[in-house]
Parts: C-alpha cells; sequence; structure tokens
C-alpha cells in the first residue's frame, strides 16, 4: 500500500480523542557528510481522552522501532503507525532513518558545488515532517518540541527556538535546543551545515542571518539591508497587531536546492536563490523585502496562531501576503509595494481566477493532498488582495483592532474562518456574513465598467457583483501638448448591486478610471467614451498605481481576445518609456517581452520583441535603469547589432554576460567556447546552472536531448532553478526540436509529483511547453492528468488554460 493522505474526518477524529503534551525529537545528522541518512528517535507524551480507543502516528520513514508505553508496535505499511488500546496517559517512542535525502519530501542533503561541503535542510508545510520522524501530522495538534541534534563537530544547528546548550562529543557536537511554544508540527524545523553566521542586535533582539560558506561575501553584502527589513517588520507587526514577537532571537537560514521560502517559528529558511549573485536591482530588492515581511507575518499568521484545517489555509497564506505589501509600504522604504503588487502577482490572480482550476479562497479540503493544491494564486495574491478590500471595507483602524482582539483571544491555539470574522464584525461595526460568502466562499472575478448620461455616471457590473468599496478616478488633460492628466476627483463608491450611481465626478473629465488606487479584486473595462483613446492615455496617467491599473485592464482584455496582442504590446512599451517606479519597470519589462513571445501571432512576433528591444535601449540611458533595460535587452535582442551593443554596454558584468550568451545561443551562435571560459572564471558556486541554461537555449537537437535528461529525468537541477531552464528550453521558433519532448511531458505526469508539494508544482508548470502544442495536445495532457495528485492536476489545469489562451491570441482568435 502506498503512503496514504491523511483525511479531514481522520484529523477531526485524532484531535478529539488526543491532546499532545510535547515532543522529544531526538536527531543524529552525523551519517550525512558520507551518506544520506538521517536517523531520529521521536518521543511523543500525549494524553487520551478515551482509554482503550485506537488511533494512528503519522511515519513515512522506515521504522527500526516503535513502542506504546514500553510495549512494542507492529510497524504499518502506508506511513502510518497503529496505535491500539491507548492508556489515558501514553509515551509513544519511534526509532526512524530517512534515506531519501537527495529527492525525497521533508529533508534535503545537498552538496556545495564550490567546496563539496554538505548542508540539511527540513521543510514540512503541508504535512511532510512525517518522512523525517514520526508525528501527528495535523496542525490543530500542537505542542512544545525539544530538539535535541547530534552534528558533525564543524556544523552549526540551526532550530525554532534559538538558543541551544552545545556539548563537544569528540567528532561531532549535541545541540540541545530549550522548548518551543505550543506549535503544529510543521511549523518546527532543523537546518544545519558548516555556515558562514553573521549576528546583530536590534531593539532588544538577537537576529542572525546564515548561509553556506561560498556565499559570504554575498551574505556579507546584503546583511544589512536584511538586518534593517528585520527590525522594521517585527516593530510594525508588534504594534499593528499589538503582540510583540514573543521570542528575543530571529533567525533567518539561506540554504541550497530549497524551493522559495518557509516561515519556521523563529527560524525562516530561504532559497539561497535570494542572494544574488549580481548585485540586485530594485525589484530583486523589493522581492527580498516582500518575501522577509510575508515569512514574518506567518510567525502571527499560522504559528502563534493556527488554522484548524487546511480549508483555511489562506489566513495563513493570503494574510501573510497582504500582511506583507501593508507592511513594506507602512514601515520600509519600499513605498510602491502595491503597485508592484499589481504589476506582477495579480495579473497572474486575474488569469487563474478565470480559469478552470479557479476555485473558493475558502472551500472544503477532503484531504491533505488536496491541501497541497491550492498554495497558488488564488489563495496567496487574490487573497491578499481581497484582504486589502476587507481593510478598506471596515477602515484600517478598525482592521487592526479586530487583529489585536484576534491575536489576544487565540494565541497559541487554532482557528477557524468564522473566528477571524467574528473579531473584525466586532472590531469593524458591521455584518461580514454576507462579505464573507460573496468573498471568500465564491470563485471568479466582478467586472465593472461605466455608463456616462449626460452628467450622470454609472457603477456597471457584469453579475451581482461582492460587496466592496472601490474608487473611481477622474482625470484632466493638463499642459499646453496634453501629453500627461491630472487626477481632478476620486469618489469612492460601495457598490450596491448590479448598477450604483457615481455622485462627485466633474462632467469634464476627459478619463475616468475604474478601481483608481486598485482598493478591490476585480477587472474593469474602461468606458465607452473614452475607449479608443485608453491605450494611448494609459502611460499618461500621473502615478505607478494607476498606470498599474489601466495594464491590469489591458492585459484582462487580452487574455480575454478582446485585444491583440500588438495592441497590448504597445500599451504596455509606451508606460515603460514614462514609468518612475522601481517597483514595476522589471515586471513590465517581463510582461511586454512575455506577450511578445508567447501571445503574438509568429508574424508579428519579430517585429513586437524589436520594439521591446528598442525601448530597452533607451531605458539603458538612464543610469538608473540602466540594469534592468540591459538584462531586457539580453532577453530581446534581435540579432548581431543588438548583441555587440549589449556585449560593450556588459564589460565585465558576468550576469549580463551569462544572459547575452542565453539570448546568442538561442539565435544559433556558436558560444560554446566563451560559455566554458565564463563558467571557469565565474565565482558563483552555481555557475554551471548558468551554462546549462546556455545549452539549453541551442536550436540543437543533441543539446535539447541532454538538457532534458538532466532537467526532466535526472532532476539534477535545483527546484529553485527549474524555471530558468525550462524557459531557456522552450524557445519560440524551435517547434521541430521541441515536438519530441511535449510528447514525453505526457509520459512524465504520473510521475511529476515525486519529492513533494514544491518540486510537483515546479516540473508540472515548468516542463509543459508554450510551444509545438496546441487545443487537441492539452487536452491530452488534461486527460493524462485525472488520476494524478491533485496538486499536478490542479497546476497543469491552470498552466493549460493559460497556454489555450496564448493560442487563440496568436491565431487571432477571441
Amino acid at each position: 500500500m502506498g503512503i496514504r493522505s491523511l483525511t479531514r474526518s481522520e484529523a477531526e477524529r485524532r484531535a478529539a480523542l488526543l491532546t499532545v503534551e510535547r515532543y522529544d525529537v531526538e536527531i543524529d545528522l552525523t551519517a550525512l557528510p558520507t551518506g544520506p541518512e538521517v536517523r531520529c528517535v521521536s518521543t511523543i507524551t500525549f494524553t487520551c481522552h478515551e482509554p482503550g480507543a485506537e488511533t494512528f502516528v503519522d511515519c513515512a520513514a522506515r521504522v527500526r522501532g516503535a513502542t506504546l508505553n514500553g510495549a512494542a508496535l507492529a510497524p504499518g505499511d502506508d506511513g502510518r503507525i497503529p496505535l491500539p488500546a491507548l492508556a489515558g496517559h501514553n509515551v509513544l517512542r519511534v526509532e526512524s532513518v530517512q534515506s531519501d535525502t537527495a529527492a525525497g519530501p521533508g529533508v534535503h542533503r545537498a552538496v556545495d558545488p564550490a567546496d563539496g561541503e554538505v548542508y540539511v535542510w527540513m521543510s514540512f508545510e503541508p504535512d511532510e515532517a512525517r518522512f523525517v520522524w514520526a508525528c501527528f501530522d495535523q496542525p490543530d495538534l500542537k505542542a512544545p518540541h525539544a530538539f535535541t541534534v547530534t552534528a558533525p563537530a564543524a556544523w552549526t544547528v540551526t532550530s525554532n527556538s534559538g538558543d541551544a546548550r552545545v556539548e563537544d562529543l569528540g567528532g561531532s557536537r549535541r545541540w540541545t535546543y530549550p522548548d518551543t511554544p505550543p506549535l503544529s508540527v510543521y511549523n518546527t524545523v532543523v537546518n544545519a551545515g558548516p555556515f558562514h553566521e553573521i549576528r546583530r542586535e536590534a531593539d532588544g533582539r538577537d537576529l542572525g542571518l546564515y548561509a553556506r560558506r561560498s556565499l559570504a561575501e554575498v551574505l556579507d553584502r546584503d546583511a544589512d539591508e536584511i538586518f534593517t527589513l528585520t527590525r522594521q517588520g517585527l516593530a510594525f507587526y508588534g504594534e499593528a497587531f499589538a503582540m510583540p514577537f514573543p521570542q528575543r532571537r530571529y533567525d533567518q537560514v539561506f540554504m541550497p536546492e530549497f524551493g522559495g521560502a518557509m516561515e519556521n517559528y523563529g527560524c525562516v529558511t530561504w532559497s539561497d536563490a535570494f542572494l544574488r549573485r549580481a548585485e540586485p536591482t530594485p525589484a530583486e530588492r523589493e522581492l527580498l523585502a516582500i518575501v522577509l515581511l510575508h515569512e514574518m507575518a506567518h510567525m502571527w499568521f499560522g504559528n502563534i496562531v493556527t488554522m484548524r484545517w487546511w480549508d483555511d489555509l489562506w489566513l495563513n497564506e493570503a494574510f501573510a501576503e497582504f500582511a506583507c505589501h501593508w507592511a513594506a509600504e507602512g514601515a520600509t522604504r519600499y513605498t510602491d509595494a502595491w503597485a508592484g503588487h499589481l504589476a506582477s502577482d495579480k495579473l497572474r490572480a486575474y488569469l487563474a481566477d478565470q480559469g478552470p482550476a479557479t476555485h473558493p479562497i475558502h472551500q472544503p479540503i477532503h484531504d491533505v493532498a488536496q491541501a497541497a493544491s491550492i498554495f497558488d494564486s488564488i489563495t496567496y495574491p487574490k487573497g491578499a488582495s481581497v484582504l486589502q478590500q476587507l481593510m478598506t471595507y471596515v477602515g484600517e483602524d478598525r482592521f487592526r483592532a479586530g487583529m489585536a482582539a484576534y491575536f489576544a483571544r487565540h494565541a497559541w491555539g487554532n482557528t477557524s474562518l468564522q473566528d477571524l470574522v467574528n473579531a473584525l464584525a466586532e472590531a469593524g461595526g458591521r455584518d461580514l456574513d454576507a462579505w464573507r460568502t460573496a468573498w471568500l466562499e465564491r470563485a471568479g472575478t466582478d467586472r465593472f465598467s461605466l455608463e456616462r448620461d449626460g452628467e450622470s455616471v454609472t457603477l456597471v457590473a457584469g453579475d451581482t457583483p461582492r460587496p466592496q468599496v472601490l474608487a473611481v478616478g477622474a482625470y484632466q488633460r493638463k499642459g499646453g501638448d496634453g501629453e500627461a492628466l491630472e487626477r481632478t476627483a476620486l469618489v469612492r463608491v460601495e457598490v450596491a448591486g448590479s448598477r450604483t450611481p457615481v455622485t462627485g465626478l466633474p462632467s469634464t473629465a476627459d478619463l475616468l478610471l475604474v478601481n483608481d488606487d486598485d482598493l478591490t479584486f476585480a477587472t474593469t473595462r474602461p468606458d465607452p467614451t473614452t475607449s479608443d483613446a485608453f491605450f494611448g492615455t494609459a502611460a499618461q496617467l500621473p502615478t505607478a498605481i494607476s498606470r498599474g491599473v489601466a495594464v491590469s485592464t489591458v492585459w484582462d482584455m487580452l487574455i480575454n481576445g478582446e485585444v491583440t496582442a500588438a495592441e497590448a504590446g504597445r500599451c504596455v512599451t509606451a508606460v515603460l518609456s514614462a514609468e518612475t517606479s522601481d517597483a514595476v519597470i522589471e515586471p513590465y519589462l517581463d510582461l511586454a517581452a512575455n506577450i511578445a513571445e508567447l501571445w503574438a501571432p509568429p508574424a508579428e512576433r519579430a517585429g513586437l520583441t524589436a520594439a521591446v528591444a528598442a525601448a530597452c535601449r533607451a531605458l539603458a540611458a538612464d543610469p538608473g535603469r540602466r540594469q534592468v533595460a540591459l538584462r531586457g535587452l539580453a532577453r530581446t535582442a534581435t540579432g548581431p547589432e543588438d548583441l555587440a551593443w549589449l556585449r560593450e554596454q556588459a564589460g565585465d558584468d558576468v550576469d549580463l554576460r551569462w544572459r547575452a550568451l542565453v539570448r546568442e545561443a538561442e539565435l544559433g551562435g556558436d558560444v560554446a567556447a566563451e560559455t566554458a571560459l565564463l563558467l571557469e572564471g565565474d565565482p558563483d558556486p552555481d555557475a554551471r546552472i548558468r551554462a546549462l541554461a546556455v545549452r539549453a537555449a541551442q536550436p540543437d537537437a543533441a543539446a535539447k536531448a541532454e538538457i532534458w535528461q538532466r532537467l526532466a529525468v535526472d532532476r539534477e537541477v535545483p527546484v529553485s532553478s527549474v524555471g530558468q531552464i525550462a524557459t531557456a528550453f522552450w524557445r519560440p521558433d524551435q517547434d521541430d526540436l521541441l515536438a519530441p519532448y511535449t510528447r514525453l511531458y505526457l509520459e512524465a505526469i504520473p510521475q511529476l509529483h515525486v519529492g513533494g508539494m514544491i518540486p510537483a508544482m515546479g516540473y508540472t508548470r515548468h516542463l509543459l511547453s508554450p510551444y509545438a502544442v496546441d487545443a487537441d495536445y492539452l487536452d491530452k495532457a488534461r486527460e493524462a492528468s485525472v488520476g494524478a495528485p491533485p496538486v499536478v492536476r490542479t497546476t497543469l489545469l491552470e498552466r493549460s488554460d493559460a497556454i489555450a489562451r496564448m493560442l487563440r491570441a496568436r491565431a487571432g482568435a477571441a
């Protein structure tokens, strides 16, 4: 029998039956420098409310021995150990070994190619702790955890509760940590390796940063920024939630071959891809700030107060995604964070919410396997935008008061959606039941437009809209040439139904902008009297957020077949030429290039790409935009002249030289010698990934076969780099070379889930080609995914819908 996924009914029964008093977990990492094994002894002390009843403990590692109250237990064969005839008070002890530390879930052994040093990380969301030690792997059985870790003498170990007692055992050291607060199992962590460590005191806290030693210079470069953001974030959240973070120590550990970041209590684990080898761009710096603040928000939303079951995952993720932008604008220098959100993640959410994989933000979750499928654009960016709307709807002061009451009432416990709604309704003084039902239990996106009849203006919704407050901005041309717009009025409207009168707007406005200030999650259309001029005037709007609302309107019209790629591309390129916000320059460059590459008909692709390349060359004249513009040109260079100019501008910039090589390889250049030379001289310990990207882009059958084997079959590429290599592999105008691999993808679908949630999402999405496919192929892919785990099925549905829309746009079909 395979490893079973915990169902909601099983979790509810087990939570009603048991109270977990504590976990004592002994972990032995001493075999890892030369072998794959992590050895654990998990001792769980718990009470049973029905003595004589039976249940099970989760353990998907190899069990070497298990006892319950001193009596030996038979090991299970489905990732569970049966626990028969429970006493009122119980002590369970399980010895386990996990040897699949190269590609399995829960724990990973990474070897630094720079020096051969070994690092190990653990990451457990949603239910992957069971692959490392025995536990009750569900969020509502919280308990203190005491970790004792034996590791090689040269290693440092990090865990949740910070300050360990360290004993020298000769060739190894034992790290004994104090008890954590009551935590869900998935909030715990152990990371280890011969780290480079930086510590700093700030506002009475002990802050730590860790990375592999080969990245010491990069961590040193970024440490001041990371410490500043950490201090600012802890202060903001402590005040906003009326609850300072309750632990003095707060560590952040940057690990190789890790995907994304994970909010373990007091000890956040990051992919060390966030430590940029080249000087970070403004957008990359802002992304680091947003992710740091997202994971920090989880200390409250997820760790201190935890959802009872995975149907309330949004209580963790949507709130953290909302809070990180709220905190960035309120406490850091990244004051255009919401504009950056609108320019990137929110556009993806609009696309996802109109496709076959959409779902309500809050929905029934049968088992944990299904839960893994909702770590997506609906839960994250749509959820964040809905919460921004909720704060608008009740008012920020009342929203803060509701949050404070929520944490005071439920700290160290578990909650459901209703607990949060009650706290916010009490503080906000308004009934939120209708709001909750409409926004959290209903999928899909509202769409608004305006009707003008003389001096009257009406906000019109396509269907029955959700309760919400949004703004309509009125803009007038200014200056002698009329090449700029200024806002002359902003009217907030509480939507009352399918038609809501809007009062207070000047009748002479040259442009009316629906959802100005981006206060809600809804798509919009320009009003008929100004729609013809809308695409040309988007760049003339005065702020990053107003321009962003216009771009999001154009994007939604593109994905729904209402405008052509050429129209959308010209609009975005024009906005780029006028944009002043660092938060959105890079996302818009990516968007413009994506429109040209992925959405334009083949006959128009080269022209649109050349227009983006020309915009990049123009932007490069501005010193503040130079780095981002040259990166954009490295993606869109149209031929030898662009490439020669780019090489001249790049000089000794290794990052730009790699990017230029990928483009030159795609265009058929002979880059083998230069690739080898650059690889030899690049100090980045992961420079081999850059060389693989160059190889992947080549229009060469042998190169494609080699990369597919290494990427999709052998899985040599770290999960954080799968998208980079796959993007270089799937290139336009290489259909004959790519066609065989579209067939291999169909054959690979049954194995795409291997390795856990993050790899499953990455491989499913990035190995599905946007080229050399047609509608019939996408139907076959969907059919092949019917029996796949939910995370694969959902990811494939979402991605295939996006590609289907691209195919229609390329064909010029609505």
